[in-house]
């Protein structure tokens, strides 16, 4: 049975918990949308909290609280950093919540995220959603970002292999930031898989990656967490051709999903839905080996949960 209750969190008087006995998340009212707390009653938070933020309203600069959040691509200033240090309506749905953000004063884009919990399983569905209140198109992105607590692993699947005899065009992108070094320690470049590892300190390290298989993960904190998101292989994706995109820094490792980019008209919503799984006790894996032993059996059992 999922269970629906206001309490406060991380210093902030107005949150929510959502659970179901199984699975918990917490998200706040007093800013965002966000979810700052994903994990087992009990248990460690898999995701970020940003210590200096925590319980911090109102100011006009963007602040990365942590947890998971909405945003709209391509990433530019200042449109994409508007703040979200305002409170938010919410309100309960069968089975979940929904968070409502005020129009962005900025942009005139509207978020919202819905978030529907399983009645047993570790499993919630995300969707997201912009609105453009604006009397002119807005070209963008829904960008899906879940902020991930440091000393985790993130594993994003690469398309399918082939041969050369076989396959004589390339099967996809993956797009490089100005201060991705491949060299870097943390990155393992698999034939199957590309995995990035956060450690305290490290300098920041991007990738994107055109994913048709739709899903992403973190292994970390005793846990593992995957999202399954859609792909359209018809759709025009930001960031040359990415719908999956992770980040690093020095304290927290971002997974992300992005949907497909074009004009959204006025009055008109674009939505993107994830859909969360949560494993206990899963070891981050270092090789493609030990993503098909450890990693994969979830996915797939993931798959068979969602229909993903």
């Amino acid at each position: 049975m999922v269970q629906f209750t206001q309490t406060p969190y991380g210093g902030w008087d107005n949150c929510y918990t959502l659970s179901n006995g199984t699975i918990e998340l917490v998200v706040t009212a007093d800013v965002g949308p966000r979810v700052i707390r994903l994990g087992f009653p009990g248990g460690v938070n898999l995701f970020w909290e940003n210590p200096e933020a925590m319980g911090v309203t109102s100011g006009d600069q963007w602040l990365n609280f942590g947890g998971h959040r909405l945003w709209h691509a391509p990433e530019s200033q200042p449109r994409t950093y508007a703040p979200d240090n305002s409170p938010i309506h919410v309100e309960p749905i069968p089975n979940g919540v929904r968070l409502m953000q005020p129009i962005e004063a900025s942009t005139g884009i509207e978020k919202q995220i819905d978030l529907v919990m399983h009645e047993s399983e570790a499993h919630v569905q995300v969707t997201h959603r912009l609105r453009n209140t604006n009397a002119w198109a807005v070209t963008l992105a829904p960008w899906a970002l879940s902020v991930m607590a440091l000393g985790g692993t993130a594993i994003v699947p690469l398309p399918a292999r082939g041969t050369h005899e076989s396959d004589l065009m390339p099967s996809g992108p993956i797009t490089l930031w100005s201060y991705t070094h491949m060299d870097d320690t943390r990155w393992t470049w698999g034939t199957k898989y590309i995995m990035l590892r956060s450690k305290h300190g490290g300098v920041p390290q991007k990738v994107g990656v055109r994913v048709p298989e739709g899903w992403a993960a973190y292994a970390g904190g005793g846990g593992l967490f995957v999202k399954f998101f859609d792909f359209d292989a018809g759709a025009v994706y930001p960031d040359y051709g990415s719908n999956c995109e992770v980040f690093t820094n020095q304290v927290m490792l971002e997974v992300e999903s992005l949907g497909a980019l074009g004009a959204l008209a006025p009055l008109a919503t674009v939505t993107h839905v994830e859909d969360w799984l949560l494993y206990p006790a899963v070891t981050a894996p270092t090789r493609d080996v030990e993503v098909e032993t450890q990693i994969m059996p979830r996915v797939n059992e993931g798959r068979a949960l969602t229909g993903r």
